[in-house]
């Protein structure tokens, strides 16, 4: 392959009429670029604002600016919104922030204005805040009963109300309860943050129902309740699922096989998941550890060469960081994925959620202070330590160009790859 298919995201986000349109809700590579590389993956394009326009953990999103953003893009394809970045400015903000209800319903009030002049669905969601971060807690239930109001009144074809990071004794499940007490049936309420964008995706571009059958590395422990989110994995898996298009069946032929794996023997993981995908398709979710994939099921994956054949994968996040973005991007691929951008979304899937996460982080912090990473030497330091585990073979073969830590933390990088 060529090098004029050199940046996956520059291709995905080329401006065009007719653009699907993206507002993430900040500007880490999980929320901004992640989403609209599924967003793209059917071949079209996806207009999403620049990183700079959007919050990062310093500073919010301009309001104002994002706004005016968003009344230049096309208007006849679906918007798809992360109310918290217009609301207060992104996820960080959204817990600290002074303003009143309504100041932030008027900073709102841009998505309804579009909705009432263009006509076309808007598919949004809002988040209840994560204690014990959260000043305001009263302001944020406020705001988000009103978005429930403006679903019932028709704003929002879709609005997911999720809480973030519910750790023992967070409030957020008790609110979301009683929002779901009162919400119509297109507004669902579940734990969930930073995929929920990816799911509202594979709602607007993939509104047909499919089916997935679910099978867990260690069925007993699905039904223990899992860290941040205060609930059972399998309550987890469900509640993505719907939040995805799918209806979780039990037996019987299925669309998809989403492969859980919550921990046991990865090496009997990995042969289980290749004699699955002898069947049919198959997405896998790495849960087993918290913003850690396990390197030896991937490994041996790769050494199957199984890896590359896989309809989606997730090891990146918390769990329902990981199902969400794995079930959003397997819904758009059954739908139709172009599939050079799908055999690209793979690599960058795997590099960032196993080669990081599992390998080049733990490097990093090791030969860099945290305190230091936001210097040259430190973004040297990151590049030279990645360049080690390229180049990346999954169909194509994939070389690292570029890498950086756009929020100067180990937490996340932003990268790009080239096909060679």
């Amino acid at each position: 392959m060529t090098r004029r298919v050199f940046s996956l995201l520059a291709l995905v986000l080329a401006a065009q009429a007719g653009a699907q349109t993206l507002v993430p809700l900040d500007s880490r590579p999980a929320t901004r670029v992640l989403p609209a590389l599924i967003a793209g993956l059917g071949g079209g394009t996806v207009q999403v604002p620049p990183a700079d326009l959007l919050g990062d953990a310093q500073r919010g999103a301009d309001a104002a600016q994002l706004s005016a953003w968003l009344r230049a893009q096309p208007t006849d394809e679906p918007l798809i919104v992360a109310l918290d970045a217009l609301a207060y400015g992104g996820l960080v903000q959204s817990r600290t922030s002074a303003l009143t209800v309504s100041e932030a319903l008027t900073r709102l009030q841009p998505v309804r204005d579009w909705q009432a002049r263009t006509g076309q669905p808007v598919y949004a969601f809002i988040t209840l805040p994560r204690e014990p971060d959260a000043t305001n807690r009263a302001r944020n239930l406020a705001v988000a009963r009103e978005m429930v109001a403006w679903a019932r009144a028709g704003v929002f074809r879709e609005l997911h109300v999720t809480w973030d990071d519910a750790l023992p004794g967070s409030p957020a499940p008790t609110e979301g309860a009683a929002l779901a007490a009162e919400a119509p049936p297109h507004v669902h309420i579940y734990p969930g943050a930073d995929e929920v964008l990816s799911l509202l995706v594979a709602r607007a571009l993939a509104p047909t129902e499919r089916t997935v059958r679910v099978e867990y590395s260690d069925p007993a422990k699905a039904e223990q309740v899992i860290r941040y989110e205060g609930i059972p994995l399998i309550q987890s898996v469900a509640n993505h699922a719907r939040a995805g298009g799918f209806r979780v069946v039990e037996s019987g032929p299925a669309d998809l096989t989403l492969y859980v794996f919550n921990g046991g023997d990865p090496r009997r993981a990995a042969l289980r998941v290749s004699a699955l995908l002898r069947r049919g398709p198959v997405a896998v979710a790495d849960v087993a550890q918290v913003n850690l994939g396990n390197t030896r099921l991937w490994s041996d994956l790769a050494t199957l060469r199984q890896h590359a054949n896989l309809l989606a994968l997730a090891a990146w996040g918390t769990p329902g960081n990981n199902l969400g973005t794995a079930l959003a991007h397997a819904r758009l691929a059954l739908k139709g994925a172009d599939p050079l951008r799908q055999d690209a979304l793979l690599a960058h899937e795997y590099a960032n959620d196993v080669i990081y996460s599992a390998e080049v982080r733990a490097a990093l912090r090791k030969a860099v202070p945290e305190a230091a990473l936001n210097t040259p030497e430190g973004q040297a330091k990151l590049l030279d330590l990645a360049r080690a585990y390229f180049p990346l073979r999954m169909g194509l073969s994939y070389q690292l160009v570029d890498a950086t830590l756009p929020w100067g933390r180990s937490f996340e990088w932003s990268f790009e790859l080239t096909p060679q």
